[in-house]
């Protein structure tokens, strides 16, 4: 995975290694010791032994007790919207999903000792591309609708399951499949905390399995184009009073600049 240090960061080295390299760039230290401790904290606290005893969990559901999910995390404390608003994230995803891009998705998972590991996939809104009939003929992967990114809470190593990806095969859209061989020809995103690791949603890849002692966390965030529908619904946990005091970024990251659908005339007059 190529690693790309903030002194010598340009959005165009991204957008060069995510659709023409190996698919996923790792930008060491972006964030803070005191922003990583205080998402820490708040990630623990919602994925807690006794959270899972809540409505949101079945308690003999063990792949629920060994991935732990917590939702919307713009809903979650001001660290996570600082945080997906860092500059390098947001002239990286301009320069490779257009200027008006969205967030999809912002969640955190926190993998336990035990878990087992994930099937090798793509990521929405290619994730179900083994029923390629249902969608549009001769769509390829000349273009990105979509991209991935990590912020890393927790060390990221070969032990604790670190992401595992296919370099190149973001190049073709091809769901992997058995014949394609995945654990045979691997590399790890493996990451410090505070890095950030962006990849093409294309890329094959899956969380690996945890065979150490601890758990590990990461920031997950789904980056989207303008025009395609956001996967989990984060307005609805937002009251008006975020809204309002959202900045003209957090309020295009969640939608709220992209005029459609709407009522004729179209296009909107300004």
């Amino acid at each position: 995975m190529k690693t790309i240090s903030i002194d010598e960061f340009e959005p165009s080295m991204v957008v060069d290694e995510l659709l023409d390299g190996g698919g996923a760039v790792r930008l060491p230290r972006l964030f803070s010791e005191a922003q990583v401790a205080t998402a820490q904290d708040i990630i623990l606290r919602e994925t807690s032994d006794h959270k899972l005893t809540g409505s949101h969990f079945n308690q003999d559901d063990e792949d629920a007790k060994l991935q732990r999910r917590v939702w919307n995390l713009f809903a979650k404390g001001d660290v996570f919207t600082d945080m997906v608003q860092h500059p390098a994230i947001y002239s990286s995803m301009q320069a490779f999903l257009g200027t008006d891009f969205i967030v999809g998705s912002m969640c955190a998972s926190r993998t336990m000792p035990g878990f087992r590991g994930q099937e090798p996939h793509i990521d929405y809104p290619y994730w179900d591309f083994y029923r390629n009939r249902s969608f549009p003929a001769r769509i390829n992967a000349s273009f990105p609708l979509n991209a991935q990114g990590i912020i890393v809470i927790d060390p990221f190593t070969e032990e604790s399951g670190a992401t595992a990806y296919r370099p190149g095969s973001q190049k073709q859209l091809h769901y992997p499949n058995e014949a394609d061989n995945f654990f045979d020809n691997y590399e790890r995103m493996i990451g410090d905390p505070g890095d950030l690791i962006l990849f093409f949603g294309l890329t094959w890849h899956c969380a690996m399995p945890n065979r150490s002692d601890h758990g590990r966390t990461g920031i997950l965030i789904e980056f989207l184009p303008k025009f395609v529908t956001p996967i989990e619904d984060m307005l609805s946990e937002l009251d008006q009073q975020f809204l309002d005091d959202a900045s003209p970024i957090l309020r295009q990251l969640l939608g709220l600049a992209y005029p459609w659908p709407s009522a004729p005339p179209h296009p909107p007059i300004e």
